[in-house]
Parts: structure tokens; sequence; C-alpha cells
């Protein structure tokens, strides 16, 4: 079957006999972008949304662009749920986007305590897998061998198994996608339905390690922190020196959620051969980007897709200092983006969202092509005094005194406080291997400020001292273990505000740990 299947694969995306809405196309993306902003106003126009918002006007307008985002203010999650989705949630047909919503996601992200229900719709299930399936095909494109396409995917993400109370499922988007999975897809998809199903991480891990030697896997998917767990797991118990020596045919990996980079030295110490990155942005409301160009991190936004985008300037003319957007901020089209620039994305979907703010920034590499990469979160950041400390800034910091200490440092977080008169930030570095307290805060400084010119500035002045501690990775674990967030798709926050942060200095305390 592997070399049938490997040869199907490799000769229909060669000669492009795959259906035109699958093949990822070159297209223009503003062309494309109103088509789609079109379709999704004529399909939800009948909706009690549509008809508030007069979506008929819309259609009719001159200028789609401007007289959709005149006309729609901007929602964010809880403003969308409040005035429509729990009407949704409740049964009722036909309230952002056409039908019943059968399927609601349930996602807290980095930044909330209490879990969202974000509308799955049939309509968003097929674009999503056809994103899928683009993200496969592209990989034709690359000299694997044709048994390559005969090999396990091992997914690694959150339960499978659904709620239903009666109206509607609700779980992780990873269940309700795998209860859609193409029958062809079961063949190859690991751990399998019944392990997917485990609602417990723990569980779940030894599962998967116990089945790992009856797999043969060529491809990884899943969030960088839980898939290292994982294959650290396998390696210790078969006693292997990679993973490799259990899984020789292992290429490719797929991640997302988080920048890799903090983690890439530890995978080269997993794998024993070379392994292809890839990264895709997948989140519950939709599939925004994937890497198209394996030599290349950078993704491509996907412009032809059930999704219309819109971005918001990530600045203090649009967003307060705890990173809400403020009233009547002003979002920019695909044309007006400019290439360099952090933007807040709005989303308007086959799902019912419209101009929701999905709470990521993205930088636009090549506008042209469409080429992104992800910076942060819009509530992810510190900016106390005018710092405008970004997550980007943060991650490239933290990679570059790992490289010059040359140790792995796979979570960090950092938290801004007031101290006295001044302010003060305290980092947080997960690194099992001995770090120089004094080295380690004196380089990150040093970073940031040739990084970032408002830190550097306020570094003089308002922002007088900084904190580090260097914990043992498994603290940072452990706290998500205990706060309910362990596994799956979920990610340690890079900044830590509010009772989060609370939270997390009694957990430290509790520990007794050696600073």
């Amino acid at each position: 079957m592997s070399k049938i299947f490997g040869t199907l694969m490799k000769t229909v995306y060669s000669v492009g006999n795959i259906p035109i809405d699958i093949k990822q196309r070159r297209l223009d993306p503003i062309k494309a972008q109103t088509k789609e902003l079109t379709k999704l106003l004529k399909r939800a126009s009948s909706t009690a949304f549509g008809e508030c918002y007069h979506f008929d006007r819309i259609l009719q307008s001159d200028d789609i662009f401007n007289a959709f985002r005149e006309s729609v203010p901007i929602f964010d999650y809880n403003s969308m749920y409040k005035n429509w989705w729990f009407r949704a949630l409740n049964g009722e047909t036909f309230v952002s986007w056409p039908g019943k919503v059968k399927y609601f996601a349930l996602s807290s992200g980095t930044s909330e305590a209490s879990s969202k229900f974000i509308p799955i719709t049939n309509n968003m299930l097929s674009s999503i897998k056809k994103a899928s399936l683009r993200q496969i095909l592209a990989a034709t494109k690359y000299d694997f061998p044709l048994d390559f396409y005969d090999k396990g995917f091992l997914m690694i993400g959150g339960s499978t198994h659904l709620q239903y109370n009666g109206t509607y499922y609700s779980g992780d988007l990873s269940g309700i996608s795998a209860a859609k999975l193409p029958f062809w897809f079961e063949y190859f998809y690991k751990p399998g339905r019944k392990i997917s199903k485990t609602t417990d991480w723990n569980t779940k891990l030894d599962e998967m390690v116990k089945k790992a030697p009856s797999w043969d896997i060529g491809v990884l998917v899943g969030v960088p922190s839980w898939v290292q767990i994982l294959l650290e797991r396998i390696i210790k118990e078969y006693n292997l020196n990679t993973i490799h020596d259990l899984w020789p045919s292992l290429s490719a990996y797929v991640h997302s959620g988080v920048a890799f980079a903090p983690y890439e030295k530890s995978f080269e110490k997993l794998f024993g051969k070379p392994v292809v990155y890839s990264e895709s942005y997948l989140a519950s409301e939709g599939y925004i980007a994937y890497q198209v160009d394996l030599n290349k991190r950078i993704m491509q936004l996907i412009v032809d897709n059930g999704i219309y985008y819109e971005f918001v300037p990530f600045n203090e003319a649009n967003f307060d200092e705890d990173g809400n957007i403020r009233p009547n901020s002003k979002s920019l089209t695909l044309s007006e983006v400019e290439e360099g620039v952090d933007y807040a994305i709005l989303l308007s979907t086959n799902a019912g969202s419209w101009r929701y703010l999905i709470g990521d920034m993205i930088r636009f590499v090549n506008k042209e092509k469409c080429e992104i990469i992800i910076t942060g979160r819009t509530k992810q950041f510190l900016s106390l005094v005018g710092e405008h400390l970004s997550q980007d800034n943060m991650n490239q910091a933290v990679e570059n005194i790992s490289n010059e200490l040359k140790v792995q440092i796979n979570e960090f977080t950092v938290a801004g406080f007031r101290e006295e008169k001044y302010f003060a930030h305290h980092w947080y570095l997960g690194c099992d291997e001995p770090i120089d307290k004094e080295v380690a805060i004196k380089k990150i400084d040093e970073h940031l400020k040739v990084l970032n010119d408002d830190y550097r500035v306020e570094r003089e002045e308002a922002l007088s001292n900084l904190y580090i501690d260097i914990l043992p990775t498994h603290v940072f674990y452990d706290f998500m273990e205990k706060t309910g967030k362990i596994g799956g798709a979920t990610k340690f926050p890079r900044v830590l505000k509010g009772k989060r942060y609370d939270d997390w200095k009694d957990y430290i305390s509790s520990m007794n740990l050696e600073k």
C-alpha cells in the first residue's frame, strides 16, 4: 500500500490532478479576499447578525471592504458571546451563520482562565480539512521517499472525547476534527481513536509510551513542550539513544502554538537524523496559515478558504496598557498593511465570527506573498511604563542567551510590577543546567536594549530593577497540571499578570525551591 499511496500522492500533485479548491494556487490575494468576504456576506445575510448589520446593503456597495468595516463593529470574545454566540449555544438557528451550530470548541488560550465556546460549523470543518490537505500535499515538493507517505502521523493534541448536552457537542478542536477525519486517513492516524479520547493527560502519555514500539511514525504533530515530554519518556522507557532508534522513518515535525526556537536544541538531541520542521497556524477560529517553503520558517496566509482578514496596528492608539482594543480602532485590509509592523488580527469566518479579535499578533515579512510570522499575543506583552516589550522581543532575547551560554531554556515567563515609585520585571527561566543568574539577567537586559529602543530608554528612567529565578523545567509543567492546563494544545503564558501571577508566586513559594 505504501508505494501505491506514495506514488499516487507524488503523481497527482506534480501533474496538477487535484481539485482546484484543494491544491494551493497562485492567486491575487486581494481578489481572493474580495471573493471570500463577498461569499461570507451572502451566506450570512439571512442570519440575525446579517440582518442587524445590513449585509445586503454592504454587498451593494462599490467599496465592500470599507462598507463592511464601517457597518460592523469589532468584537472580542466577550462581546461576541454576550450578544450573539450564547443564542447559538442555546440551540437557536441562523444566529451568525446559517443553520444550527452542532459543535463548539472549548478554548482558553494562555491568558484567560475560563473556557470559551467557539462555534465550529460544517463549513469551517471543511475549510480546516482542505487546508490540512494542502499542507500535506505541499510536502510532495520535497524529496521524501515514496514510502514516507505510508508512515504514521502521530498527532498529540487534546482529548478527542466530546461532551454532548442534548443540544450540542463541545470539546477540543482536535476532537471535533477527528470526528470528521476522511476515511483514508484512519490508516495513518496515531495514536488512534481510543487513546485520543483519553481525557487525563498522564494516562494518555502512558498509553502512547506503551504503544510506541508498534508504530512506524513519519510525521509528528503537536505543541513543542508536550511532544518533547513524550519523546523523552519513550527514549527513557526503551533505553534508546534517540527516537530514530525506534522510528527510523521520522522525517517531519509540524509544530504550532508557540515559537519553536527555544525548543530546537532540545529536539536536536532527541533526533538521530535530520528532521524537517514545519509550522502551522491553526486556531480554534480557523486555519490561518502554514509553512509552504520548508527552507524558510515563514508561513503563508491562507486567503481563499473561508476566512476574511483585517489587521489592527498594535500600538497605543488602538490598544490600552492591558492589551484591550480601544473603541473606534481603525483596521486595515490586506492591501493596506506594511511589512515589519505588528498587527492584531481580526477574522470573519464561515463559522460565524465577524471582525473577531482572536488575540494573536502577526507581522508581514513579505506582503506580496502574504508571508507572516506570529509575534505574540495582544495580552502577552509588558508595557508598564512604555517599554512596549513584545513576546517576539522576549523570545529573541532568550534564544540569544541560550546560544551564548550553551544551555537549553525550554520555558520562560516574565511578570512586571510596581516597586515603590518605580517598576520592575521578574524573569523566570526553565533550565535544567547550571546558569549564573547575574550573567543571565545582564545578557537578557543587553539584548532587549538592542532589540527594543523603548525598553532601552525606560531602563534608564522608570524601569529600575530586573529580577530572575532559574527553575527546573518541570516546575512550569507541574504548575500547568495543578491549574488544569496540562497537555494537548495548552501553552505556558510568556507573560504573567493579575491572578495568574499571584498563583504562580504562591506555587513557587510552596515548592521551597533553591533560588
